[in-house]
C-alpha cells in the first residue's frame, strides 16, 4: 500500500510510515488509460495476491482474506477488447467468445482451502440496466448472493435503494435461515411483487379502480418499501441522522407487524429511514399529532 501511494506521487509528510508498514491492504490498479491486455491480467493478478496470503508462507497458517473488485465489469471489457484486437468472431452483444470461459476460470479461483478462505465482494456495472446482458448475468451465474440497486427505488428518496425482487442470495432458505424468517420474506416478497403488478394500472386508472384487498397489498407494500430503508452510520454525516444497527429478530417482528395490519394507522413516512418498529411506531404518532 505504501510503494502504491509513493508511486502515485501522494504527499506523504503528514503519514506515519512506520505504521502504514502494518497495512494488511494490497491494491492492484488496472485504470482505464492503460492497454486491454494490462487490464484483463488485473484481476487475475489480484486475485494471485489473495492466494498468496490465503495460503500462507507454506510453514503456517493462512489466512481468511477479502477480495473487492471494482468493477468485474472491466475485466469482461478488457477481454472483449483483447478478443476484438484478436479478430475473434463475437458473441452475443459484441462480447467475446470465451466470455464464460474466462469468468469461470477467474470466479472459481475464489476458493477456501484448509489453510484459508477467499471472500470476495464485487461491484458489477449492468450496461442499461439490462440484468440479463451477457456480461453481468455470465458473473451472477458464480455468485452466492446479488445485491441489486434501483435508480427507481433512489427517486423514491429510500436508502439504501436495494430492489428487494431482483436481488437474490442462496442462503435464502429455511434450512439455512429458519422458518419464521423465510416466511417473512416470502410475504414481504409477495406483496412487494403483487404492488408492482398493480403500478401499471394505478398509473392509468388511478388507486380507485383497484379492489379493497388490493388497496390492502398497495398500501401495506408502500410502508414495506419505506421500511427496508435504515439510516447508515456512513452517511450521518449527509443526511444528519444517527447510523442505526438492528438485530434481526427485531427486523422480522416489524415485517410481520406491517403485514398483519397492526400498523396501517401510520402514515407511510413513519417507516422511512428509521430503525425498529417501534421507532417507526413513535414517528407516525408525532406525525399525526402534528397533523392534527
Amino acid at each position: 500500500f505504501l510503494h502504491s501511494m509513493e508511486q502515485g506521487g501522494w504527499d506523504l509528510s503528514k503519514v506515519d510510515t512506520e505504521k502504514l508498514k502494518e497495512s494488511k491492504a494490497t491494491l492492484v490498479f488496472g485504470q482505464m488509460n492503460e492497454p486491454p491486455g494490462a487490464r484483463a491480467r488485473v484481476a487475475l493478478s489480484g486475485l494471485t495476491v489473495a492466494e498468496y496470503f490465503r495460503d500462507g508462507d507454506g510453514e503456517g497458517a493462512g489466512k481468511d482474506i477479502l477480495f473487492f473488485v471494482d468493477n468485474i465489469f472491466r475485466f469482461t471489457q478488457a477481454g472483449s477488447e483483447v478478443s476484438a484486437l484478436l479478430g475473434r468472431m463475437p458473441s452475443a452483444v459484441g462480447y467475446q467468445p470465451t466470455l464464460a470461459t474466462e469468468m469461470g476460470l477467474m470466479q472459481e479461483r475464489i476458493t477456501s482451502t484448509k489453510r484459508g478462505s477467499i471472500t470476495s465482494v464485487q461491484a458489477v456495472y449492468v450496461p442499461a440496466d439490462d440484468l440479463t446482458d451477457p456480461a453481468p448475468a455470465t458473473t451472477f451465474a458464480h455468485l452466492d448472493a446479488t445485491t441489486v440497486l434501483s435508480r427507481k427505488i433512489a427517486e423514491l428518496g429510500i436508502y439504501p435503494a436495494v430492489d428487494p425482487l431482483d436481488s437474490t442470495s442462496r442462503i435464502l432458505s429455511p434450512t439455512v435461515l429458519g422458518d419464521e424468517h423465510y416466511n417473512t420474506a416470502q410475504r414481504v416478497k409477495e406483496t412487494l411483487q403483487r404492488y408492482k403488478e398493480l403500478q401499471d394500472i394505478i398509473a392509468i386508472l388511478g388507486m380507485d379502480e383497484l379492489s379493497e384487498e388490493d388497496k390492502l397489498v398497495v398500501s401495506r407494500a408502500r410502508r414495506v418499501q419505506r421500511f427496508l430503508s435504515q439510516p447508515f452510520h456512513v452517511a450521518e454525516q449527509f443526511t444528519g441522522l444517527k447510523g442505526v444497527l438492528v438485530d434481526i429478530k427485531d427486523t422480522i417482528k416489524g415485517f410481520n407487524m406491517i403485514m398483519d395490519g397492526e400498523v396501517d394507522e401510520y402514515p407511510e413516512a413513519a417507516f422511512n429511514l428509521v430503525g425498529s418498529i417501534e421507532e417507526a411506531i413513535e414517528k407516525g404518532k408525532k406525525l399525526l399529532s402534528e397533523a392534527n
